[in-house]
């Protein structure tokens, strides 16, 4: 936990200042409350008995006896004086306090998301698979608010309560004398009674925080997948998904509540508890010592700061709870900022890809050391920069996990990937991933215009290079249907156009790069076969020296590939063209034969 709170101490940054301040000016605040009740029990004796000897601030009526009047109002005028000023004063470090405090846990918790969500970026997809989207999702912004709750209660709360619990003992012995020792008696009873209650609510909020991955992976799903779920009519099913998590989430939280409930009893016990002994002993020592041993300006004063230690204790008992269960929610933030991607740039790093020659030499790979079975095993190929290469293979052929290992998505567990004759563990990230263009399987459109989108491949591109390249992916045609042409705006996800059109539209955006290698993972299955060969000839006529690696399904997109390898589960059963494929190869011959007959009977 210590190591914890250290890590993220960092992050408060440029606001240290105001966690500074905050505390102090808090413990300003603090001594004023409890200066109040001392000088307004000195102000009840002075009007009862008119008597300064008995008074412990019997220089403030000195003073205004020889400087300003000696009449009793002017006394009491004075101390009401007083007490004003020291009530503005509180309530203006009060409110600065706020402000302060406010300012440095809203800086600390920007500061702690930021570093979070860039760090998640920075993250390898073995480092996303480990945690998942909806949990990095639950630490970026539940996680967050309860530590920055906790740091809050920290600069302020947790410096005020056992300021003024300290203060109001010292004051109420002061005034109080041995009436005071109420105090030392009930405290630890109520001590035992709060923490008990915390610790057993603890357990419940470590808890409840992996329920809540669940409950946002629930609603990350169902608004994703809202196209399917409506399509097959299963809006029932998700919303009693939906409530299920919700409720094991309400559940959890309802029991911590309960016991979380016996705090304000406790509290009340013991606070009822000590004002009835001190107005059941204070009145009769009052009455008893004719109001000599025991006024009743400190019997006043006693019971203001009896009020304010009590709540003092239960402020800490809340303060004992927050903290435990934000302990849990910066665990699991330190996780992330803990966690080292399994990428990282070597130290003497190549910052030039010289060409698109691909060597995969006795690759090896799979997604988590810990994994039993390999999801590539002895691949051995090499391909020429300007070649066109086919992958074709059935479902789980791990087609996709061969062509994440030559932009470095992934690290190769055994072997080598080279690209222009360097490993590609030797390059630069940025470099390496700047001369390959990868159009993954799943394409992602992003809220923006068109040219917004496009510009993710080159955000200096001009608007000639972007309609070159959408005429080059065929999208230029359906572009210019549009209203507003290349301004149009794309919905969150690409939701406002076809999958065939956002397809073409990230193909695009690959091609802007100028790479040195594109890969199109399936990515052209959305599109009519004509549009297909169009865009498979263009590219070879317009890109000839980049070198092009097809996965796809249909033979009729890798046909005329210079190359096409086959996978099957992990390894490479064939290489060669259509005709010597289908000449030689019984997986190639079945699949062509499928989809011909197919095409045949339809």
């Amino acid at each position: 936990m210590f190591k914890n709170i250290k890590r993220l101490a960092g992050f408060i940054g440029e606001y240290k200042k105001a966690s500074i301040l905050s505390p102090v000016i808090v413990a300003l605040e603090v001594v004023m409350e409890c200066l109040i009740p001392f000088f307004t029990a000195d102000l009840i004796t002075y009007v009862e008995t008119g008597d300064k000897s008995q008074l412990l601030t019997k220089g403030i009526v000195t003073f205004v006896e020889n400087n300003i009047s000696t009449n009793s109002l002017a006394v009491t005028g004075f101390y009401c004086g007083i007490l004003i000023i020291m009530a503005l004063c509180s309530l203006s470090f009060g409110a600065l306090a706020g402000i302060y405090c406010s300012t440095a846990s809203c800086g600390f918790a920007k500061n702690l998301r930021r570093e979070l969500f860039n760090k998640s970026q920075e993250f390898a997809f073995e480092n996303i698979d480990k945690f998942s989207t909806s949990s990095l999702v639950t630490r970026l912004t539940t996680d967050v608010t309860n530590v920055q709750q906790s740091f809050m209660m920290i600069i302020r709360t947790a410096i005020r309560s056992p300021l003024m619990f300290l203060f109001s003992i010292i004051m109420a012995f002061i005034r109080g004398g041995k009436m005071a020792f109420v105090f030392v008696v009930v405290i630890p009873i109520l001590l035992f009674g709060l923490i008990t209650v915390a610790r057993k609510a603890m357990p419940i909020f470590k808890k409840v925080f992996k329920k809540y991955d669940t409950l946002n992976a629930s609603v990350q799903e169902n608004v994703h997948g809202m196209r399917v779920v409506k399509s097959f009519v299963r809006e029932d099913y998700e919303s009693d998904k939906f409530q299920k998590a919700s409720d094991d989430v309400a559940s959890d939280f309802t029991r911590a509540d309960k016991i979380l409930a016996f705090n304000n009893p406790v509290m009340l016990l013991c606070m009822y508890t000590v004002m009835t002994c001190l107005c059941l002993f204070g009145s009769r020592l009052i009455v008893s010592s004719d109001n000599t041993i025991f006024r009743i300006g400190d019997f006043s004063a006693l019971l203001t700061y009896g009020m304010q230690i009590l709540m003092s204790l239960m402020m800490l008992s809340m303060i004992f709870v927050m903290i435990t269960m934000s302990s849990e929610s910066a665990r699991r933030i330190c996780e992330v900022l803990n966690e080292e991607t399994t990428i990282k740039n070597p130290e003497n790093p190549i910052y030039e890809v010289k060409s698109g020659d691909i060597d995969f030499n006795n690759v090896k790979f799979k997604y988590a050391q810990r994994a039993e079975k390999y999801a590539l095993c002895d691949i051995n190929l090499h391909i020429k920069s300007g070649q066109t290469v086919g992958i074709i293979g059935g479902t789980g052929s791990s087609k996709s996990s061969l062509i994440q290992l030559i932009p470095r998505l992934y690290d190769v567990t055994e072997g080598s990937v080279l690209v222009g004759g360097v490993d590609v563990r030797n390059y630069d990230i940025v470099s390496l991933r700047d001369a390959v263009s990868v159009v993954l399987q799943k394409n992602i459109l992003f809220s923006g215009t068109i040219k917004e989108n496009l510009r993710w491949g080159n955000e200096n591109a001009t608007d000639e290079e972007m309609e070159r390249v959408c005429k080059l992916a065929c999208a230029d045609e359906f572009i210019q249907g549009f209203p507003d042409k290349y301004d149009t705006y794309i919905e969150q996800g690409g939701t406002n156009v076809s999958g065939g059109q956002k397809q073409r539209l990230c193909i695009a955006r690959a091609l802007l790069k100028k790479p040195k290698i594109l890969i199109l993972d399936d990515s052209t299955s959305a599109v009519d076969t004509r549009t297909d060969a169009l865009i498979r000839k263009a590219m070879r006529e317009e890109i000839p020296d980049t070198t092009k690696i097809i996965i796809a399904q249909r033979i009729s997109s890798v046909e005329d590939a210079d190359v096409i390898i086959i996978l099957d589960d992990g390894k490479v059963v064939g290489i060669g063209n259509h005709d010597s494929l289908l000449a030689s190869n019984a997986i190639y011959k079945e699949i062509y034969e499928s989809q011909t007959k197919g095409a045949k009977m339809s």
